[in-house]
């Protein structure tokens, strides 16, 4: 299989296993040859020490010219396992005495002297079908004069046998131990490099494809642990720019949606303006002589219920001109410094007056224990506050079963805003489809004919003109509660 060497396994195999294995393979052949060199050295020695140790009683029985001593010395050291043929030669190279096969060396006396003269030496043969070793040691006499050769013979066979045996087992050896090297290095890589690499680029795959929050095992040596780390700080840094960026796209949405809001309120404004000017005039018109036909009518007579009815529903039509008149107004604010409890106290009566629930009970109340904010003062338009409050105290009543509270206190000093005000029945409460429509005009829970939908609309325009909030609290239950936040006094209105 082809090798990708930018692959970090392969990498290691080809440049760092491969080497080390070529090394050990390399020293096991040495070290076999070796070992046969060795093996044929002390093969050999042992021919020469059998050698030497008949050499002197076949020396004295050649002086001696005893034949009879020297065939007997050749028998007794060819009962030696390891001795193949025992071979005497004069110094002319004419053969004495044998025992065992006759050599094929020296068939020829030139030979022979030659060796005699040249020293003790070794030589191989084939001998029978059988390779032997041939030990080739000169007899001399006393005065150390050469007066023969002695040939030992020794059947190698089994010797090389042995050898290739050894040489195959080590072979095999060489090659186990190769592959239970790849083995181990191949494991250990697996379990201190592989593993951790792996998951380390499962995490970043999955990451690619998007999935949040994803952390990487900090796991393996230390230079995958550093690397792990620093993943893991890259990956909190993305995730941190990709929430920078998504609170900023919501922010964006947030503030083109205000201006489409902001762009249809204006237009909205000055339709209800145009329309509340068009219709003001007529609307006065047919007030007037109403009330002129009533005065002019006897008192027993049956139309005077029609007029009252009529003009009842002339009051109606006036008041939703008023409301349109007021949410089309966005004039300059006149602000001043009004103590806020006051305020809501003449809100409030004025409001019971005409909210015709006389059995709802309405709590007033500073939100601190100690009373400090019963004297609260914020700078703002009178009038304009007093509208807004009015329409949601007026809201609240009509929704109440039993009670509704108005509550204002003095933020800490590290919020946006200075003053909370907030207005809470314990009516049914808003369903959750409908909270988010709220504050846009001309929107309504009440049944048809009994609101117009300004109300919030005009409360919402008054709060932000002062540069304070205005939101319906979700978490209140059981009932409603809306809460005003506006700057203290000394705060800047808009």
């Amino acid at each position: 299989m082809f090798l990708r060497f930018n692959n970090l396994r392969n990498a290691v195999i080809a440049f760092v296993l491969l080497p080390l294995l070529g090394l050990l393979v390399a020293l096991g052949l040495l070290g076999l040859r070796e070992f046969e060199h060795q093996m044929e050295l002390r093969m050999q020695e042992d021919i020469e020490l059998v050698a030497r140790s008949i050499r002197l009683p076949i020396s004295t029985a050649m002086i001696r010219r005893d034949a009879l001593d020297v065939q007997q010395a050749l028998d007794s050291a060819f009962q030696l396992e390891q001795v193949f043929g025992v071979y005497v030669y004069d110094f002319h190279g004419d053969l004495v005495a044998t025992s065992g096969p006759r050599s094929p060396l020296l068939e020829r006396r030139r030979e022979a002297r030659v060796i005699t003269e040249g020293g003790s030496q070794g030589a191989f043969e084939e001998r029978q079908g059988r390779e032997v070793f041939s030990f080739f040691l000169p007899l001399t006499d006393a005065g150390g004069r050469i007066i023969g050769l002695l040939q030992i013979t020794r059947d190698v066979t089994r010797f090389q046998a042995y050898i290739a045996q050894m040489r195959w087992q080590g072979t095999l050896a060489i090659g186990l131990l190769s592959a239970l090297f790849l083995l181990v290095v191949l494991i250990g890589y697996h379990r201190a490099v592989g593993r951790h690499v792996s998951r380390l680029a499962d995490a970043m795959r999955q990451v690619g494809d998007g999935t949040r929050g994803l952390r990487v095992p900090e796991q393996g040596p230390q230079e995958l642990r550093l690397l792990a780390t620093t993943m893991n700080e890259m990956i909190a840094r993305r995730e941190d720019s990709e929430r920078a960026l998504e609170a900023q796209r919501a922010r964006r949405t947030e503030l083109e949606e205000k201006l489409r809001q902001s762009e249809k309120l204006a237009a909205i404004g000055q339709l209800a303006a145009g329309v509340a000017h068009e219709l003001g005039t007529p609307l006065g018109v047919i007030a007037g002589r109403a009330q002129r036909a009533r005065r002019e009518m006897p008192e027993d007579s049956s139309a005077i219920a029609e007029i009252r009815s009529l003009l009842a529903e002339l009051r109606r039509v006036e008041h939703i001109v008023r409301q349109l008149l007021n949410f089309a107004r966005r004039n300059p604010l006149n602000t001043r410094e009004i103590v806020l409890p006051a305020l809501v106290a003449d809100v409030v009566t004025r409001v019971r007056i005409g909210a015709g629930r006389p059995e709802i009970e309405v709590e007033t109340g500073s939100g601190s224990d100690a009373g400090e904010d019963d004297a609260l003062t914020l700078r703002a338009d009178p009038a304009r506050l007093e509208q807004a409050l009015g329409n949601l105290i007026e809201n609240a009543i009509h929704a109440a079963s039993r009670r509704v509270r108005i509550d204002w206190r003095r933020l800490a000093n590290d919020a946006p805003h200075g003053v909370e005000i907030s207005v809470t029945d314990d009516g049914p409460g808003i369903a959750e489809e409908d909270a988010h429509q709220l504050f846009e005009p001309f929107f309504t829970t009440k049944p048809t004919g009994q609101g117009t939908g300004l109300g919030l609309a005009v409360a919402h325009a008054a709060v932000e003109d002062h540069g304070g909030e205005l939101w319906l609290d979700r978490e209140w239950q059981p009932g409603t509660r809306f809460v005003i936040t506006l700057p203290a006094a000394g705060g800047n209105g808009r």
